[in-house]
């Protein structure tokens, strides 16, 4: 084999190997600060949707995909993240669910949805949307999102002429994807919420 061939292979090589330990050392570097924003996102995010509760406590959802699944809402199409109890005076006032809606335009969708003991939605606040700009983006407006606060449903549903029964919402406007994704993730934790011992009940 040619000599100057195995330098420059091994030349190749310690650079390859060099820039390895480069990215590891940054992605060590930055991981942490990068979870530390993650995490004060979600909880300001928290506060948004539930802004009348004291604190917020992790609470057990090891049963949120089953609990989907027999719904008919496939866990391909949205999954539960995380559930937080959201407290007031020591006392449950309702939680507040991280879902991802795996339908969007432009790829997953995480939405933070709080939900009040009686079933009434608090509002929601948007952790991830990567939507087209002008078209599905437009779900971060409070003319599309303040849709769903304040209203107590089994389930939402969009439409394209003019929303007039409670549990409706008015679609965007050329992002039709978008509007089915973000209302299916809402009803993903409206169906979570109403699965939950003592809560959802519309009686």
């Amino acid at each position: 084999m040619n000599k100057a061939l195995i330098k420059d292979a091994l030349v190749l090589f310690f650079i390859t190997a060099i820039a390895g330990m480069l990215l590891g050392a940054v992605y060590d570097i930055t991981k942490e600060p990068i979870e530390n924003q993650k995490q004060k996102t979600k909880e300001k995010a928290y506060e948004t949707v539930f802004a009348e509760a004291d604190s917020f406590e992790a609470f057990d959802y090891a049963d949120a995909a089953s609990t989907l699944e027999a719904a008919g809402i496939a866990p391909v199409s949205v999954t539960i993240d995380e559930v937080m109890a959201a407290k007031k005076g020591g006392d449950t006032a309702g939680y507040v669910m991280t879902v991802t809606s795996h339908e969007g335009y432009g790829g997953d969708i995480q939405i933070a949805i709080g939900i009040q003991s009686d079933g009434t939605v608090n509002g929601i606040s948007f952790l991830s949307i990567s939507e087209t700009a002008g078209l599905g983006m437009k779900a971060k407006e409070p003319a599309f999102y303040e849709q769903f606060s304040g209203k107590k449903t089994e389930a939402f549903a969009y439409t394209k002429s003019g929303a007039s029964a409670e549990n409706e919402i008015d679609a965007l406007t050329g992002a039709t994807i978008t509007t089915n994704a973000v209302t299916n993730a809402v009803n993903g934790a409206i169906c979570y919420f109403r699965s939950i011992e003592g809560g959802g009940s519309n009686e």
